[in-house]
């Protein structure tokens, strides 16, 4: 499962979660919305999505900076980016999880 938090303090006050609006909210209600199931290849597929070492070092490093009151725009927007695609990850792990809970009841 991917590594970076669904809630983050950024500064003094803001805070991103997965439901504040982002480049990927439309694409997450409509994966919501969706009663269907992935098939058993695509949900392991997607539970075996996740950041790398390099882009979760990337994020934490990022992460501190925030903390710290000392981001760049172009370190906010890249910042921005990994909050939104962590965002939609867990949408769509939580849809495969649900997926192969209904491929296998028993499980």
């Amino acid at each position: 499962m991917n590594g970076l938090p669904s809630t983050l303090l950024l500064g003094q006050s803001r805070v991103y979660n997965a439901s504040m609006p982002t480049g990927a909210s439309i694409l997450e209600r409509i994966i919501e919305r969706r009663t269907g199931r992935f098939s058993i290849e695509h949900a392991q597929f997607v539970l075996s999505l996740d950041f790398s070492p390099a882009e979760q070092a990337r994020y934490d490093k990022l992460a501190r900076k925030v903390q710290k009151g000392a981001l760049t725009q172009e370190q906010q927007a890249e910042l921005d980016e990994y909050v939104a695609a962590n965002a939609l990850l867990t949408v769509l792990q939580s849809k495969a999880r649900l997926s192969l809970r209904k491929h296998n009841p028993a499980a």
